[in-house]
């Protein structure tokens, strides 16, 4: 499996690059992968400092694409901004993040970490604490995610 980012200066760029250039890459790849899912996220805010799109100072990225119930992504929203992002920006590994969110209450929130060490520190000291505190599981419906180890040459 493979993960792939995309982070655009704007809208108005995603959307020329899709009428473009789109149907052309995509033609020229086909058969070289299967089942590929896309998401179009809007950021929202950043985890711990400004987002950059940099990837030579991080070994690991951890996404994670939740579903939240209509009624709790506003509240689900608020504790990712005061519950979760201070105890992400907190941990010495942690590089940066962003949370993103989608049209049909789907959300993303990707973090950057120096190291599987590093975020295995953040994993078993605090979240099942956090989770509790942010009454996680009323808001999402459902939850997937994973951990990527970032590969160097595959950053353009």
């Amino acid at each position: 499996m493979a993960h792939i980012f995309a982070f655009w200066e704007s809208r108005a760029f995603y959307d020329s690059f899709m009428a473009r250039s789109h149907d052309r890459l995509a033609a020229s790849q086909s058969g070289t992968f299967k089942d590929a899912q896309v998401r179009l996220f809007d950021h929202r805010f950043d985890v711990k400092t400004g987002f950059e799109p940099r990837f030579t100072d991080a070994d690991l990225l951890r996404v994670a694409h939740c579903r939240v119930h209509e009624e709790r992504a506003e509240h689900f929203t608020l504790m990712q901004e005061k519950v979760w992002n201070p105890a992400m920006a907190g941990s010495p590994g942690m590089v940066r993040g962003l949370f993103g969110e989608a049209p049909g209450h789907e959300f993303l929130v990707l973090s950057m970490w120096l190291s599987a060490a590093e975020h295995g520190k953040y994993r078993a000291e605090r979240v099942e604490r956090l989770a509790l505190r942010a009454q996680t599981e009323a808001d999402v419906a459902a939850l997937t995610g994973d951990i990527v180890e970032l590969e160097s040459t595959w950053t353009v």
